[in-house]
């Protein structure tokens, strides 16, 4: 199977947070997408693997993700090693994407920025045809660099290099990320606080996508750092 995005994080709500927006943007246009949770969020405070693993399932159901694999690159203890990069660069052979997003270059939580060099280093890597890795049947994988790669703007209101219109998107975004219920708002308020189980965050979900669309007018937005400068056709693409 070979995908138009995949959208990468090191904890399984990362890209519903983040980029699901834009992914439903691009699959009403007719592309395909996938999801790679790096790790399975064992180090978080509330939830345990098996639940978030179920919630990460129904997330990417209610998204329409093509597929959505889940590596055991271990959360929080995790380093950007030999053995950890092999383990991405499999997924991108495998399914082969023209754009890989991930996670925030820098943020709150210490594990999005060195997730995001991680994973970028992977693309590249990917690309090298001395580097050889082997799919769940033993065969050899074809190299494979994806054309660019996107980093999402995560907790930390980061400057971006562009932003995306997700206004017709964004309700069906909330809809993903409270998919996590372990995680996030639960009125009942009988599982353990943390900074982003409070209704507030929801609240400031909403309110960072505004801040980023009204520099574009619109309602509201997602915004990504590039790893490199992106390339346009013209400049009616910039409007």
């Amino acid at each position: 199977m070979k995908l138009d995005i995949l959208a990468i994080g090191i904890h399984p709500d990362d890209v519903e947070l983040s980029a699901s927006g834009t992914l439903l943007r691009h699959a009403a246009q007719g592309k395909t997408f996938g999801l790679l949770d790096l790790s399975k969020g064992e180090m978080g405070t509330r939830g345990t693997p098996e639940i978030r693993a179920q919630e990460a399932a129904e997330s990417a159901r209610l998204l329409g993700a093509s597929v959505r694999e889940t590596l055991d690159i271990p959360d929080g203890l995790f380093v950007d090693s030999a053995e950890n990069r092999l383990k991405i660069i499999r997924v991108l052979r495998k399914y082969r994407p023209e754009i890989v997003l991930c996670n925030a270059i820098a943020d709150r939580h210490p594990d999005h920025g060195r997730a995001a060099k991680m994973t970028a280093d992977a693309c590249f890597y990917a690309g090298l045809a001395k580097i050889e890795t082997f799919d769940d049947e033993g065969h050899t994988q074809e190299k494979w660099r994806p054309k660019a790669v996107y980093h999402y703007i995560q907790d930390q209101q980061l400057t971006p290099d562009f932003v995306i219109d997700i206004t017709p998107w964004f309700a069906k975004k909330m809809e993903a990320i409270l998919t996590f219920r372990s995680q996030f708002y639960d009125p009942s308020g009988l599982a353990a606080n943390t900074p982003i189980s409070g209704k507030d965050f929801i609240d400031f979900m909403e309110g960072k996508a505004r801040v980023f669309g009204r520099s574009i007018q619109v309602e509201y937005a997602e915004a990504f750092h590039a790893a490199r400068t992106p390339g346009v056709q013209d400049l009616f693409d910039l409007l």
